[in-house]
């Protein structure tokens, strides 16, 4: 055989074994992703990317799946854009998202621009996570480890990290879904051989990308905690809320307790516009004029006591003022156990005891200093005993009523500071009316002399 002929063959034994690599390495990638990006996780971002520009857009697309959505964005924003357009539309927007989120708004807009409309559209609405939702108050810039890294391995990792402010580094398993956290002070003190996944201790805490501020506020309250993991809906690390956002979230949580009482949408703020203020308010400035015309009848219904005691019209605001204060402490009290789980519905009896006997011995305090003035002013006996034992029985039923409607809004499955204030006032006012002006009925109808 001359040496040409030999040449030739080498070549051709060469290119045939090329090629099988070739065929080896993609039937790897197809079948073995989750391998391939626990291997890849290790490497740069750009050694990612131009094994990526290689291979088919189903393999490489389900390979940056695997890989942590910071990781990743760093290797889209490498990928050529024919390569990221590729495999961003293959992949579900499910899983685009997290990726796209990590990085910033100009390269992510970018992206997300050389995408199909429809796609694009889909991981848009996916990224705008409602604002009150642990979604939108979430990091997504996070990396999560191996459960199978050793501590070595990890802390060689970190030392390549931007940020230098990590308490706690997040563990993905085999599937890439969360498999808990280790602080720092446990890797620092464990040996170099050990395995992240034995650094577990107890049941991750973690919070949906969907979960409201107060399902937040909860886990603050309940668990001593510096961040919050933030899962999809499928398992996977999306994003860690912060102990700076955890404290805003609280605060803005306790704030807007404030206003949705009064009936005002937790949404406004000071310097929203007119016309969104009046679309929040109005609708509760109605209802509570409904309820005003509701107390109104019930004053209607004694106008002929009022006509021949024309005294009462003038005492009426002292029992309603006072009753409508006796309700919003006792509601003010049951709302803030109810925020800070220190009470459930289940304990209604017991406040509902408990404002009896509060409200009994205030509204005694209360009438006696009231009983004082109104005989000095009238000179009335009657009208003093009435109005005495009207405020007793006013804030009586102005506590019970105060702990029970957001008890009872918490029940039906509805904010317990949602306008819970109109609703109380109506019961306040209805009731001083009916306890005053009815005593008053009463006692005219048995002792008609004893009120003049």
């Amino acid at each position: 055989m001359s040496e040409a002929t030999k040449a030739v063959a080498d070549i051709g034994r060469a290119h045939d074994v090329e090629e099988t690599l070739r065929a080896l390495n993609a039937e790897f990638l197809r079948e073995h992703p989750d391998e391939v990006a626990r291997f890849l996780d290790g490497r740069s971002a750009e050694e990612t990317a131009n094994l990526l520009e290689n291979v088919p857009a189903a393999s490489g697309a389900r390979v940056l799946e695997q890989l942590n959505p910071r990781i990743a964005g760093e290797v889209v924003a490498r990928l050529g854009h024919r390569t990221a357009r590729s495999l961003l539309g293959i992949m579900p927007p499910g899983r685009a998202a997290p990726i796209l989120a990590s990085l910033d708004t100009a390269a992510r807009e970018a992206q997300l621009g050389r995408l199909e409309p429809s796609v694009a559209k889909e991981i848009r609405e996916l990224l705008l996570y409602p604002w009150d939702t642990a979604g939108a108050l979430m990091d997504p810039r996070i990396s999560a480890f191996s459960s199978e890294l050793t501590v070595d391995e990890a802390l060689r990792k970190m030392r390549s990290f931007k940020e230098k402010e990590i308490d706690s580094i997040y563990l993905s398993d085999a599937k890439g879904k969360f498999a808990g956290a280790v602080p720092l002070g446990e890797i620092a003190t464990a040996l170099p051989e050990t395995r992240l996944r034995h650094l577990v201790r107890g049941d991750p805490i973690t919070v949906a990308a969907t979960a409201s501020r107060e399902e937040i506020v909860a886990y603050l309250n309940d668990r001593r905690i510096a961040a919050l993991p933030v899962l999809d809906a499928e398992g996977h690390l999306i994003g860690v809320i912060r102990y700076t956002a955890l404290v805003a979230a609280a605060e803005a949580e306790a704030t807007m307790s404030m206003q949705t009482m009064v009936g005002v949408g937790k949404e406004e703020r000071a310097l929203s516009p007119v016309r969104f203020a009046v679309r929040q308010r109005l609708p509760w400035l109605e209802i509570n004029l409904l309820t005003a015309f509701l107390a109104a009848s019930v004053v209607g219904l004694f106008e002929d006591t009022i006509a021949r005691y024309t005294a009462l019209a003038v005492l009426l605001p002292v029992v309603a003022g006072q009753s409508g204060n006796s309700g919003m402490q006792a509601q003010a009290v049951t709302m803030r156990g109810l925020a800070l789980r220190e009470i459930r519905v289940r304990h209604w009896p017991r406040l509902v005891v408990k404002e009896f006997g509060t409200g009994t011995l205030n509204g005694i305090a209360v009438a006696l200093t009231t009983m004082l003035g109104v005989f000095l002013w009238s000179r009335s006996l009657g009208l003093t005993l009435v109005i005495g034992l009207a405020m007793v029985l006013a804030m009586v039923v102005a506590g019970i009523c105060g702990t029970l409607v957001p008890i009872v809004l918490k029940a039906v499955g509805q904010d317990p500071a949602n306008s819970s204030s109109i609703v109380l006032t109506t019961f306040t006012d209805c009731g001083g009316f009916l306890s005053f002006l009815g005593l008053a009925t009463l006692f005219s109808a048995l002792f008609p002399s004893l009120l003049k």
